[in-house]
């Protein structure tokens, strides 16, 4: 049996996603943390990037944003809804993440919102070790991770934050921060859902 691919499902919902959120305001989203990201200009890599919100928010900011979005129906989509030259949208996958590695570039924020509990074990190790390569020194990952029922049709695993934290440290990866708590969204507090946020740094 072929196992699922980390973003299975989203190809099928994406109206819906666009309708989610890009309703959504990233400022509020990301207000809880937004004091570890650093100041414009730095060079963002936004993995997972679904419908460029949170990277058009980077732009806005006067970063710039290579964002990184597997799922075709997502990534064309979004470069449409979001052209500001400031994002370069790649199709490429965690772990390995090869077209990103290949360009040999460091970033100062890597933000995956929403990415890391659809690896495996396996996957996290492989993808946490080239993460740490794609740091400058000094440089941040900023990761939320979901915790409640699975979607129909995704593919995704209650991966625990001081288990992150435990796998982080082993590639000179410091923990800022680790927060859990329920969702903001009443439909998934109704169904349990909580979201860590964990931040890391290299040292």
């Amino acid at each position: 049996m072929t196992r699922a691919a980390s973003n299975a499902g989203y190809a099928n919902e994406v109206d819906a996603l666009f309708e989610r959120y890009e309703s959504r305001d990233p400022a509020g989203i990301h207000k809880p943390w937004v004091h570890l990201f650093p100041s414009a200009p730095a060079r963002i890599l936004d993995i997972g990037a679904g419908t460029g919100r949170d990277a058009a928010w980077f732009a806005s900011l006067g970063h710039s944003v290579l964002a990184v979005e597997p799922t075709d129906e997502l990534r064309e989509r979004a470069a449409v809804l979001h052209p500001e030259p400031e994002i370069e949208w790649l199709d490429d996958l965690l772990p390995s993440i090869p077209r990103v590695m290949a360009r040999g570039e460091t970033y100062d924020l890597i933000l995956m919102h929403a990415v890391w509990m659809h690896l495996t074990q396996d996957e996290r190790a492989v993808g946490m070790a080239n993460l740490s390569k794609l740091l400058s020194t000094g440089g941040r990952i900023a990761m939320s991770q979901r915790h409640g029922p699975v979607p129909k049709g995704r593919r995704m695993f209650d991966v625990s934050g001081e288990e992150t934290i435990a796998l982080a440290a082993q590639y000179g990866l410091s923990n800022l921060l680790n927060e859990r708590a329920e969702s903001i969204q009443a439909e998934n507090r109704a169904n349990k859902i909580e979201w860590t946020k964990l931040v890391f740094e290299k040292t």
